[in-house]
């Protein structure tokens, strides 16, 4: 449900699955800079912050109902779909849980194109 109007409605799941996506990136970020084998994951390390940044973008041009935001939802989408393959790759609990995001904010993401 919109915070100071109900115009955004209808992409309220959408907003919300990539604020909860931007957050666990950015945990998962932190936690993989943690790990001993850190070198093997900086191509996940890299991914995580774009698809965070992505997500963020996202949710704030849904918020507004940006002219673009279709665009860039599926773009999103894409980067999401990447970033939970990368996670994929490890088996620790924070890129697994993260993964499983990844994937529910591109689910969401793709379905904001036929809105």
């Amino acid at each position: 449900m919109g915070i100071a109007t109900n115009s955004t409605d209808k992409f309220q799941t959408c907003i919300d699955e990539c604020n909860r996506c931007a957050q666990a990136c950015y945990e998962c970020f932190k936690a993989c800079l943690n790990e001993s084998d850190v070198q093997a994951r900086k191509n996940c390390i890299s991914t995580l912050v774009e698809c965070a940044q992505m997500c963020q973008m996202s949710s704030s041009l849904m918020s507004m109902n940006a002219q673009f935001m279709k665009e860039h939802c599926t773009l999103c989408a894409t980067i999401c779909s990447k970033c939970a393959s990368e996670c994929d790759m490890f088996k620790d609990e924070h890129c697994t849980k993260c993964a499983t995001e990844c994937y529910a904010c591109a689910d969401e993401c793709k379905k904001m194109t036929s809105m």
